[in-house]
C-alpha cells in the first residue's frame, strides 16, 4: 500500500492487519518510554488546511512516538494566507524529502491531488464531505476491543450524513467488517443513492433500539450554505441520541468535537456505555498502525518485536 486515500484501498485483511499492528503499539503507549526507533530519520509533515485537535495532535504525535522528525504546518501563519497554490505548497514541502505527507483540506480529492504531486506516501486527513479513513479505522479498532468481530452487528449512524466525511468512511469500513449499517436523520441531510453503499435508509429513529452501536454525528453548520432543518432545538427533538433513547446495551460513539445539547444529551455522553474517550485514545495507536505499514512496509510481520518496536532508548 502506497498511500491512504480512502477506505476502498483496503481489503477486509488489510484493515485487519493494520488494527492487529494497532493493537501491538498500544503496548508501547503502556511503557514508561513510549517512543520506538522504527521511522528514525524519516520526516512526516502533516498539512492541515482546515482546524483539527484530535486528528492533527493524534498524527503529530503518533509521529513522535515511532521517532520521525514532524513538520506541521497550518493554512494559517503560512504561504497560504499569500496565495500559495496547494500544488506549490507541495512542491516546496518536496524539497524537505518527506517519507509522508498527512493532508486535511476542504477540498474533495485534495489527498489525491498530493498523492499525484509528490513521491512521498500520503494520508488522507479528511477531504471535504468525501472521506476520513483513519477515524473510520480507530473506531473499527475501537469496537473490535469493546465488543469482538463486527460480523453481523447493528450499527446506527445518526445525524448529518450529508456533510459527514466520516460517515462516509465509516459506512464503507463497517460494512467491509461485516456489520449491518443503518443511516438514519432529517431526509435533507441524507445525500440521494446513499444506499449504493449498502446501508439502509430511516428518517426516524423508531427503530432504533434496535442498534447495538448508536454512531451520532455532529451537526456540521460550518459546511451548511442553506437550512437543511427548521432549528436545532427541533432537531434535537427528533435525533437527539438522549437517556430516553439510548438503551442500556447499546454502545455509543461520536468523532467529536460534540455539540452538547444537540446531537447529544450531557447524561450520554458521560455514561458508561459511551466510547468516546475510548476513541480518542484510539486515535494515536491506529495512526501509528497506519504510518508504520505505509513506511516500515506491509513485509513486517504484525506483532513485530525486533529492534523496529524496542524501546528507543535500547538502541542508542
Amino acid at each position: 500500500m502506497k498511500h491512504l486515500l480512502s477506505i476502498e484501498d483496503l481489503s477486509r485483511e488489510g484493515i485487519e492487519r493494520i488494527l492487529d499492528r494497532a493493537a501491538s503499539f498500544a503496548e508501547v503507549a503502556g511503557r514508561e518510554i513510549k517512543k520506538v526507533p522504527a521511522l528514525r530519520g524519516r520526516t512526516v509533515v502533516n498539512l492541515f488546511y482546515e482546524a483539527s485537535t484530535r486528528t492533527q495532535s493524534s498524527f503529530e504525535l503518533a509521529a513522535k512516538r515511532l521517532s520521525a522528525d514532524v513538520v506541521s504546518i497550518k493554512s494559517t501563519g503560512s504561504s497560504v494566507e499569500k496565495g500559495e497554490s496547494l500544488k506549490d505548497t507541495i512542491q516546496t514541502l518536496s524539497s524537505y524529502d518527506p517519507a509522508a505527507i498527512v493532508i486535511r483540506s476542504p477540498q474533495v480529492g485534495a489527498a489525491d491531488l498530493v498523492a499525484r504531486w509528490s513521491p512521498a506516501a500520503v494520508i488522507n486527513a479528511g477531504d471535504g464531505k468525501h472521506e476520513h479513513p483513519t477515524q473510520a479505522l480507530l473506531d473499527v479498532y475501537t469496537l473490535r476491543q469493546a465488543m469482538g468481530d463486527l460480523d453481523g452487528r447493528k450499527i446506527w449512524i445518526v445525524g448529518d450524513v450529508l456533510h459527514s466525511r466520516v460517515a462516509r468512511s465509516n459506512i464503507l469500513a463497517f460494512r467491509r467488517m461485516g456489520a449491518d449499517v443503518t443511516l438514519s436523520g432529517p431526509p435533507t441531510l441524507i445525500p440521494r443513492g446513499i444506499e449504493a453503499l449498502g446501508c439502509e435508509v430511516e428518517t426516524t429513529l423508531d427503530r432504533l433500539p434496535e442498534a447495538d452501536v448508536v454512531y451520532a454525528l455532529r451537526m456540521q453548520r460550518e459546511r451548511m450554505t442553506q437550512a437543511f432543518v427548521p432549528t436545532l432545538r427541533e432537531y434535537a427533538e427528533r435525533y437527539q441520541v438522549n437517556a430516553a433513547r439510548l438503551g442500556p446495551d447499546q454502545l455509543l460513539m461520536h468523532p467529536g468535537p460534540v455539540n452538547r445539547g444537540v446531537e447529544l444529551s450531557a447524561d450520554v455522553i458521560d455514561s458508561p456505555q459511551a466510547l468516546i474517550g475510548r476513541q480518542v485514545e484510539a486515535g494515536v495507536v491506529v495512526r501509528m498502525a497506519v504510518l508504520y505499514e505505509l513506511l516500515a512496509g506491509s513485509a513486517a510481520p504484525v506483532g513485530v518485536t525486533d529492534d523496529a518496536l524496542a524501546p528507543a532508548e535500547a538502541l542508542r
